[in-house]
């Protein structure tokens, strides 16, 4: 089967300032969470029918998923933050959020020669759709260094598989999807 090519990484801010304020603490349903895994879902979509001149514009689609997602962080400024610690005086150590605007980690990818077909036909999701997402393998705990949220668009030769990986402290099922629609 077809490896992932990358084809760019970059950094999505939110679009003003709100989202580079304000610190959230975690309570102790959030904190019961370090340990686990960032959730993943995705969305598989068949390609885009563009116009020709956005055809011969470079790749509009990203751009406009990438300028989408900056005034969607607007609303949810967490997302765009980092996990965060205090040590306080009797040695026990807190976490909270800092909404400080760091950014979410946006990659574009391709799977050369990977249909739609080959991701629904199996009765099991084949192995090549793990690599549709970014951030995987972290435990939650690594939001402090890695971003809260990871999106990855993956080009396929008929369509296109949205990744979105989510650290579980700041988002549940519903807040997840809340964000998604809304994006």
């Amino acid at each position: 089967m077809a490896a992932v090519r990358l084809i760019s990484t970059t950094t999505v801010h939110a679009a003003n300032d709100r989202a580079s304020s304000g610190r959230i603490e975690l309570n102790t349903w959030d904190i019961r969470n370090l340990q686990i895994g960032y959730i993943q879902k995705g969305l598989l979509f068949p390609k885009p029918k563009l116009p020709l001149h956005f055809k011969s514009s470079g790749n509009m689609l990203i751009h406009h998923l990438k300028t989408s997602l900056s005034h969607t962080l607007h609303c949810f400024p967490l997302l765009a933050g980092r996990l965060a610690t205090t040590q306080h005086e009797d040695d026990t150590i807190s976490f909270f959020v800092d909404c400080n605007n760091a950014g979410v980690l946006f990659i574009h990818a391709a799977a050369d020669g990977v249909t739609i077909s080959v991701i629904i036909k199996p009765v099991y999701v084949p192995s090549i759709v793990h690599s549709f997402f970014s951030l995987n393998g972290l435990d939650n705990y690594k939001g402090i260094t890695h971003p809260l949220l990871g999106m990855q668009i993956t080009d396929l030769a008929d369509g296109i598989f949205i990744g979105c990986s989510i650290n579980h402290v700041v988002a549940d099922g519903a807040s997840f999807w809340h964000f998604l629609n809304s994006w």
